[in-house]
């Protein structure tokens, strides 16, 4: 069985690669957790947020908003002690007000999902790569993505991050046309 080769052998990267990235996700309180988690990638591996992925679910109410929105001075000193996750406060501070701005825009839209997969107009965008070098790190939809977020309040949401958040929520289908999962996430 063919797939793409990022996840090399570790088990964890493999399981999410053959699970998650690239299924076209709908669920705004997953769509939260992914630009969450892709924020607090910045400057890191992938792997270090998904050794930590079920730390940062517990540290972060499993990505309740409402929840994450009214966080105080004590919660923020709390997750600054917390081993189990990334302890940035520049990024905790940001999941805070990313909190804020997910909820305003369920407000102003419905839900999350609605206002984020107008982007790809509603389609999972099909790419057809052949080499891992060929995908890029943004894109002009990504571009539109971060500049609409950043006036909307949201922080940590370069184009870069939205690429990767659209690739992980398969608003894009980044897998190589010879990996399993090319034709999976196109039916899903």
């Amino acid at each position: 069985m063919n797939r793409c080769s990022w996840p090399g052998n570790n088990e964890l990267m493999i399981k999410y690669h053959d699970e998650e990235w690239g299924t076209p996700l709908h669920d705004d309180r997953k769509l939260f957790e992914f630009i969450i988690l892709d924020a607090f990638q910045a400057g890191l591996s992938w792997s270090t947020i998904l050794n930590k992925r079920a730390n940062f679910k517990i540290a972060l109410e499993n990505f309740d908003a409402q929840i994450i929105s009214i966080y105080d001075e004590n919660k923020i000193t709390s997750l600054m002690n917390n081993s189990g996750i990334i302890r940035n406060k520049l990024k905790i501070n940001a999941t805070i007000q990313n909190a804020k701005a997910f909820l305003d825009i369920q407000k102003e839209f419905g839900t999350f999902d609605q206002y984020i997969w107008q982007f790809s107009f509603g389609k999972t965008i099909v790419n057809k790569f052949t080499e891992a070098k060929q995908i890029p790190a943004k894109t002009e939809i990504s571009d539109l993505m971060s500049k609409d977020l950043l006036k909307r309040g949201f922080k940590f949401v370069g184009s870069t991050i939205c690429y990767a958040f659209m690739q992980a929520s398969g608003m894009v289908n980044d897998h190589l046309i010879d990996c399993f999962r090319h034709t999976e996430c196109n039916h899903t």
